[in-house]
Order: structure tokens, then C-alpha cells, then sequence
């Protein structure tokens, strides 16, 4: 059948569904959404509907499903966590005014990175549409070789947007970050350009990828977008400089794709923020997931709250609103590398931790605020329903006392704050229209307040002495016609009428019009009844048409003030996060650091703020730490479960914090600007990339080495542990000596390699520290505390019985090592008094030593043979005699 032959409906369909074809169609019909053809087919398979036909002329059939349009957004929520993308086809015309077949055109279109729902959104996380443009070949090169690539990435750049917040922001991709940025984002949807199809971006790993033609991204065709989009006859206002066309080009296709998919909540979008390279600090996965910064290491501790269990930011999250919540979260994953900034907010903080009145009721204010972001964008895209649009009032109410409680503020970002707009006049708005307690939908009626419009009070004021009015005309007809048991009643299908029963039917007088005859009764209605029916059942038809105009036109007057509210939001969030670091650092007895631009780290009883809150205070041991010229590289031995890793990433911990403005879980602290925080504490089998347990250490610790510069901080635990003894040895050593001499960072460095300690001995800036612990018989005790000098024992053993290996495997091991020991000592064949063989797992019995000792006389006789010069038989003379020497020891073997 071809496609002429289709019904009008479908010729409709199809349209719309080939210029979206990669979306699934609501095609609305009457109180129904219908999905035709694979469409159909894939929906009932995803959301469990009945599939059926439709009969599509020409006897063809087409396969169909629907879903109550009451229950539209429900059954679209479920595609879009399914990964798929909805495109809503609405009727656009009344079909009682229609001439022909109802007008529909496709007014959005739902994907995982364009969503307004609160079902589909994470209060406290942005949901973040982002598009990258640039050289993916170049910028990938100069993540695999820096020195040879000379910034050849400099050329990549990306772009996101979250709708649901208004938020624009886009920045350049410094050479091999782009897996750090985009799981700093971590974008819900990825829009790259065609030519990239097939591609996984490291990073956005989980995120739907969405194509458009290459040249979308045309940085030309790109500018004209952004000017069209804001108004504006140059970009420069937006602060674009020369340079930025990568910039242009992931701005001008991100907002030329959300205007085609979601027009209206498009225009929401503030004017972007532009992230310069230098202004915050990159985080490198490792540094994330090793830091537990917002996801913890164990995937079976499930979110809480908002936030993952033993999580950095579950500990220091004291924010009371959704937005805040939301800023403090980016703040951590893009802490500052400027001092002034820093300082900036350090004394923000300060000024509330010391004013914990003014804190005090700070919070109280903002306890209860509701998230002006998110319901101004949906005012913005016309999707916010009455009690939304009264929860915006309501905050909106509580806007002067906040700003009230910051008048005499002294630090320069709190001042800055405190000249938020307070939007009054958008309040007092809002409550004049909308009663106090607001339908969930507009549907249910109720929505306005009496006293807004003359004509609504009029026309409720009929509708809500109908009752009385039933009640005078019913007394009225009785006594008319004699009648005490005739009654006015109402239904659907005939209206309001008046009931006789048969008994009475002879009184009934003549004006009486018969409409339905029941088994013991009739019922007639008047013209005085037809009449007041028509004014009171046009009265609620009416009601519900200017109740839905007023509450339309309001929305769109708190549309119009939509950069207002987000200007408010942003300045609120800020002020909610400040006072949540004030709060916390009161709570947690954190002082605030001093910040520096110089070199030295000094920590004095510094705590880990998650492992602290796991345990009494009193039981955590703080531990000073100090890192500076002369002596920037730290060894740390001493057992496994002593408090090794802990100790790492609580410095990391520390450093990071001081950097978004924070106090710090220290009794004092002076800490330097780093640029960089690398980390490197365990590792595990990347399967999924092909990569084992050394692979990924080498290709971190490489990561470290390549990155890494005079102000970087490096915190690493146990290089080389994934191959053999001597290789990983070699290679931590030199890894030690590049990060000494080469890199000249700030490190500390945990190791079971007690041969490291050595180094202390020839390199200057390179100290040893151990965990302490305590011997008590065969056991161990652990004192977490922090001691110079290098261990001198592993007690591996011992760690072992706490671990709860069987008795029998614990004095077999003390066993073997007394055996090993003992070899190593006196000499013999590594053969024990039960005759076992040393396991052919066990190290060489020889002390492994890292200077080179003399050559063997063997070795430098054979070294000195001239191969090409023998004669067979001079071959098989030299042989024997080499292993007559070998035979008498004479190599000292």
C-alpha cells in the first residue's frame, strides 16, 4: 500500500514521525496519546501496553498502543530512564473549530538531557546536556603523549546545559581532560556530531548519545545561533574572546538543539558562563573515585539522602535547598586554584561562623525554601502546574527576612549577596492570584483567589447558589402542583430534571416536558429549569475558561521575570552553601586554613572527615603532616589495616576542601594553592577496557608523572605491586627519584617496599615516616599514629590472624618465614625440618639490594668472549672451563 492510501490521521503521523524519526510519537487523539507502527510495537514491549490495530483504509492494518493522556507523563518518564526520546505531538486547534482533521504538530521533544519532570531529576545533582566539538583524533594523541602532542587538544571544547535549572556554561578541554570533564558533568546526554558516531567518550560513559549533522557545529553557523538566541549583534557582550570559536561552535549547536526539542524551556537558558582554563582544578577519575569525593569505592553502599554513603560530600552537605545542594556539589568537583577566590570565600564563611546568631537564623529562613531554579524554569517553559507556581510564591515570601538578616554583612561576597532582588512585587503577585492551598492541576478548578477578577466572582457566585436555588425552585413546584414528594436531581446524560412517581403523575401539570420514564417514576424538566440549567452549567464551563486564561497569563508574567528569579536563585544558593560550611565546620570542630601562594604544607592533628564520623571523636588519632622544600616527599611504611590510605586521602581530603573555601578537620593548617591533586591509592582489573591490575597502575602512575608540577599534590599507595617483586621495586624507585628530581611535587608515598627507605639516604628532599603499631605476644596493636623513620616489619601474619585466616594457616606461614628467614641468615636449600621445599612462590632468599654489586669473575670472562672468533672445539674448551670455575665457587656463588 503506498502512502497515499493512508487516512488522513496517519498521513498526519507520518509526517510528524519523519522529522522525528529517532523518537518515539505521543500522538494525541482525543483523551488518548497513540503510538503507530514499530513505535507502537516497542512501547507495549517497554511499558507492558496492550497492542492492537488500526484500521488505516485500504483494509491495511497498523499495529497500535496508547495511553490515557491523564497519564501521559508517567508512561514518558519510564521510556526516557529507558534510554529512549519522546516526542509529544499535540492537537494545536479545537477540534470543535476544526475544519477537517484536527491540526497537530510536535510541540517537544523529551530526552534524558532535556527533562523538566521531578520524577526524571536528582534534587541535589544537575541533569546536563553537554556537546563537544573539536579534534578527537589530536586531543586523544596528547592524552597518550603530552611532550609530542604541544597542546594539540587546545582545540577541543564542550558546552552544557542543564534546562531544568536555566544553567549555560562551556569551556576549552585542556590536552587529555576530557574524560575529567565530562564525568565532572556527568552529562545525562551527549550531543557530538555526526561524524563521531560510534564513538565512546571516557567519562560520559552510561550518558545517551545523541548525533547532528556536522555542520551544526560550524563555529559560523554557530554564532549566528548564539546572537539569534540572545538578542544580541556581536558575542562579545557575552564575553567571547578571539580564540573561542571551539567555544562558539559546542555553545551554538547545544542551544540549536534544545530550541528544536524544547523550545520553550530553550529560551530559559541564562547567558552562559564561560569556564577559562586555569580558573578551577581539574580531577582526574582516580582522584574522584579514590577520594570517594561523591560516589563511594564500593558499589553496594546505595545513596542516601541524596548522597552515597561514605561519601565526601554526605559528610559536608549541611545545604537546606535543592540548589544549594546542587552548587556545593559542583563546587567539590571543581575546586579553585585561585588564592583570592579562595580567600574570598574562606571569609564568607568565616564571618557566619563567628556570627552564629546571624547563622542561626539564616538557616531558619532558608529551612523550608523551595527550589526557585527549578519551578522558574518550569514557570519559564509553561509547565508549571498552580501548586508549583504557589510553592515559587511561598519562597518567594521568605525572600526579604533572608535579606533582612544580612543587612551589616562585612565580607566582600557576602555584601555581594546581600543585593539580591527580594522580587516582591512577583509575590505579591502570585498571592493576590492563587488561593492558599492550589489544586495539583489546573483541571481540578479552584486555582484562583475571589477578588482577582469580577467576572470569575460573578460567575461562582451563580454556580455556588445553585443549591439554593434547587432548593427554592423544588419548595416552589411542590406547592404548585400538590406534589410533597416531587424532587429536582441532576445527571450527566439528561441534566437537571423533576422526578413524579407514577402516584402522582395525574397532578403534573401541562408545562411539564417528559424526559425519561423509570419503573416507579417520570421525570419531566420546565422551561424555567432549561433555562436556569443552561445558566448555571454555562457558568462552570465558563469558570473553568477563565480560570485556565488567569492562570495561563500568570505564569507567563513569572516567565517574563525568569532572569530576575534565576539571578535571586543563584545569589540564595551561594548564601545557603556558605552557611552550610559555617554550620558544619561549628558542628564538626573544623578551623579555617590558612591559604598560601608559597610552597609548604603543614597540617597539625589533622582528621579524615568521613572516617571520623564513622566512630567516637574520641577514638579517631589526628596526625600532623608537613610537606616543604626540604623535605617534599614523604615514604610511609608500616603494616596493612595501620591507617596507611586513610592518612592519604585525608590530606587530600584537607587540601581539596581548603580549595572550594571551606574549614578544615584540623586543629590548625597552612596549605598552598595546588593546581592539581593526583591520587593513586589501590587498583582493580579494567575488564571492560582490557586493562589488568598493573596496566591500570602504570597508565595512572603515568597519568601522575605526565601531569604533575611543582604545585600539584600526589598521593600514591603501593606502585608496582602488580607484577614481580624486582620490576615493581625498580620501578617505584624510579618513580620516586622523577617525582624528586623532575616533578618536584608535594608527595607522600605509601609502600610495603621497605628498600624505598634507602632513598632517604641519597635524596635530600625524601623523608621517612611509619604507622606506628604495637607488638603484644602474636598479636598486633594498631596506634594510627604517625612517627619518623621506616618501618621495620610488614606483620603480615599478624594482619592475617585479624583477618581470621584458620589457625593452621597462620603457624604454617610463621613457619615457612622462620624457614626463609633462617636461609637467608645462615645459608642451605630453603628446605625446612619437615623436608618441605621453599614454595616456588616465595622471594629469592638473597636480600634484594638496589646498588649494583660487583660482577661475578664468570660473568666478566664470559662478557669478554669474542664469539664470532671461536672454533667449535675453542667453544667447547671455554664451556668446560666456565663451569669447572662455577663448580668450585670461584664466582662466590
Amino acid at each position: 500500500m503506498s502512502y497515499s492510501d493512508e487516512t488522513p490521521l496517519m498521513q498526519q503521523w507520518r509526517e510528524a514521525k519523519s522529522r522525528h524519526a529517532d523518537a518515539l510519537i505521543f500522538f494525541r487523539v482525543g483523551d488518548f496519546y497513540e503510538l503507530f507502527h514499530d513505535d507502537a510495537v516497542e512501547a507495549s514491549r517497554l511499558l507492558g501496553l496492550t497492542l492492537t490495530t488500526r484500521n488505516n483504509g485500504a483494509a491495511a492494518h497498523v499495529p497500535m498502543a496508547g495511553v490515557p493522556a491523564r497519564a501521559r507523563d508517567e508512561y514518558v518518564q519510564r521510556l526516557i530512564r529507558a534510554g529512549r526520546r519522546v516526542a509529544i505531538c499535540e492537537q494545536v486547534e479545537d477540534p470543535s473549530e476544526a475544519k477537517g482533521i484536527v491540526r497537530r504538530e510536535v510541540t517537544e521533544t523529551i530526552t534524558p538531557g532535556a527533562v523538566l519532570a521531578d520524577a526524571l531529576l536528582a534534587e541535589r545533582r544537575n541533569n546536563f546536556l553537554v556537546a563537544v566539538v573539536g579534534d578527537l583524533d589530536a586531543h586523544a594523541a596528547s592524552a597518550s603523549d603530552p611532550d609530542a602532542a604541544d597542546g594539540a587538544g587546545a582545540g577541543l571544547a564542550l558546552a552544557a546545559a542543564d534546562v531544568s535549572t536555566g544553567e549555560l556554561l562551556a569551556t576549552h578541554v585542556a590536552p587529555g581532560a576530557l574524560e575529567a570533564e565530562l564525568a565532572r558533568l556527568e552529562p545525562a546526554e551527549l550531543l557530538v556530531p555526526q561524524r563521531w558516531e560510534g564513538r565512546v567518550l571516557p567519562g560520559a560513559e552510561g550518558a545517551s548519545v545523541t548525533t547532528r549533522p556536522d555542520w551544526i557545529f560550524d563555529a559560523e553557523a554557530a554564532a549566528e545561533e548564539l546572537r539569534r538566541h540572545f538578542g544580541v549583534h556581536t558575542l562579545d557582550g557575552l564575553g567571547f574572546q578571539e580564540g573561542d570559536s571551539a567555544l562558539v561552535a559546542a555553545l551554538g549547536a547545544l542551544v540549536a538543539y534544545l530550541t528544536e526539542v524544547q523550545p520553550h524551556a530553550a529560551r530559559n537558558l541564562r547567558a552562559p558562563r564561560l569556564e577559562r582554563q586555569g580558573a578551577g582544578m581539574v580531577l582526574d577519575e582516580m582522584t574522584r573515585r579514590n577520594l570517594e569525593l561523591v560516589e563511594p569505592l564500593r558499589a553496594d553502599l546505595q545513596p542516601r539522602g541524596g548522597a552515597a554513603v561514605g561519601t565526601l560530600i554526605e559528610v559536608v552537605d549541611e545545604t537546606l535547598t535543592p540548589m544549594g545542594g546542587r552548587l556545593l556539589r559542583r563546587w567539590i568537583l571543581r575546586p579553585l586554584v585561585s588564592a583570592p577566590e579562595i580567600w574570598r570565600r574562606q571569609e564568607g564563611v568565616a564571618e557566619l561562623f563567628d556570627d552564629s546568631g546571624r547563622r542561626r537564623r539564616l538557616r531558619d529562613r532558608l529551612r523550608g525554601m523551595r527550589d526557585l531554579e527549578r519551578l522558574a524554569a518550569k514557570a519559564g517553559a509553561g509547565r508549571a502546574s498552580p501548586r508549583e507556581l504557589h510553592a515559587l510564591g511561598d519562597s518567594l515570601a521568605r525572600l526579604p527576612e533572608l535579606l533582612a538578616e544580612l543587612e551589616g554583612v562585612e565580607s566582600p561576597l557576602l555584601a555581594e549577596l546581600a543585593g539580591f532582588d527580594p522580587l516582591a512585587d512577583l509575590e505579591a503577585l502570585i498571592a493576590r492570584a492563587l488561593v492558599d492551598e492550589p489544586p495539583a492541576t489546573l483541571g481540578e478548578g479552584g486555582v484562583i483567589r475571589g477578588g482577582y477578577d469580577a467576572e470569575l466572582d460573578e460567575l461562582r457566585e451563580v454556580r455556588d447558589n445553585a443549591q439554593e436555588t434547587i432548593a427554592r425552585l423544588q419548595a416552589r413546584e411542590r406547592e404548585r402542583t400538590g406534589i410533597p414528594s416531587l424532587k429536582v436531581g441532576y445527571n450527566k446524560v439528561f441534566g437537571y430534571y423533576l422526578e413524579v412517581t407514577r402516584a402522582n403523575l395525574d397532578r403534573v401539570p401541562e408545562d411539564y416536558q417528559r424526559r425519561q420514564t423509570l419503573a416507579g417514576a417520570e421525570r419531566f424538566v420546565t422551561p424555567e429549569l432549561k433555562a436556569w440549567e443552561s445558566k448555571i452549567l454555562g457558568a462552570e464551563e465558563r469558570i473553568a475558561e477563565i480560570e485556565a486564561r488567569l492562570f495561563t497569563e500568570l505564569r507567563h508574567r513569572v516567565a517574563a521575570e525568569i532572569d530576575r528569579l534565576q539571578a535571586t536563585a543563584e545569589r540564595v544558593a551561594t548564601l545557603d552553601v556558605l552557611t552550610g560550611l559555617a554550620h558544619l565546620a561549628e558542628r564538626r570542630g573544623y578551623v579555617r586554613p590558612e591559604v598560601h601562594t608559597g610552597y609548604a604544607l603543614e597540617i597539625r592533628a589533622g582528621r579524615h572527615p568521613v572516617v571520623e564520623t564513622m566512630m567516637p571523636r574520641e577514638e579517631f588519632i589526628p596526625n600532623d603532616v608537613v610537606l616543604d622544600e626540604d623535605r617534599r616527599i614523604m615514604i610511609l611504611t608500616g603494616p596493612n589495616m595501620a591507617g596507611k590510605s586513610t592518612l592519604l586521602r585525608q590530606v587530600g581530603l584537607i587540601q581539596l576542601l581548603a580549595q572550594i573555601g571551606s574549614f578544615v578537620p584540623a586543629d590548625a593548617a597552612r596549605l598552598p594553592v595546588c593546581d592539581r591533586i593526583f591520587t593513586r591509592v589501590g587498583a582493580s582489573d579494567n575488564l571492560v577496557r582490557g586493562q589488568s591490575t598493573f596496566m591500570v597502575e602504570m597508565n595512572e602512575t603515568a597519568a601522575i608523572l605526565h601531569g604533575a608540577t611543582g604545585r600539584s599534590l600526589v598521593l600514591l599507595d603501593e606502585i608496582g605491586r602488580g607484577t614481580a617483586t624486582y620490576d615493581g621495586v625498580s620501578i617505584a624507585w624510579a618513580v620516586t627519584e622523577y617525582l624528586h628530581e623532575t616533578t618536584r611535587a608535594k608527595t607522600i608515598f605509601a609502600t610495603h617496599y621497605h628498600e624505598l627507605t634507602q632513598l632517604a639516604d641519597l635524596l635530600p628532599a625524601l623523608v621517612n615516616y611509619n604507622v606506628a603499631v604495637r607488638e603484644a605476644g602474636d598479636d598486633i596493636i594498631f596506634l594510627r599514629r604517625l612517627e619518623p623513620g621506616g618501618a621495620d616489619r610488614s606483620y603480615g601474619i599478624q594482619v592475617g590472624r585479624l583477618a581470621g585466616l584458620p589457625e593452621t594457616v597462620i603457624e604454617r606461614a610463621k613457619e615457612i618465614l622462620r624457614e626463609l628467614e633462617g636461609t637467608h641468615s645462615a645459608g642451605g636449600d630453603g628446605l625446612g625440618r619437615r623436608g618441605a621445599r621453599r614454595p616456588e612462590s616465595a622471594p629469592p632468599t638473597d636480600q634484594l639490594s638496589l646498588f649494583s654489586p660487583p660482577e661475578p669473575p664468570v660473568l666478566a670472562k664470559l662478557r669478554a668472549v669474542r664469539i664470532e672468533e671461536l672454533t667449535p672445539l675453542a667453544a667447547l674448551n671455554l664451556l668446560a672451563e666456565l663451569q669447572a670455575e662455577v663448580g668450585r665457587g670461584k664466582d662466590g656463588s
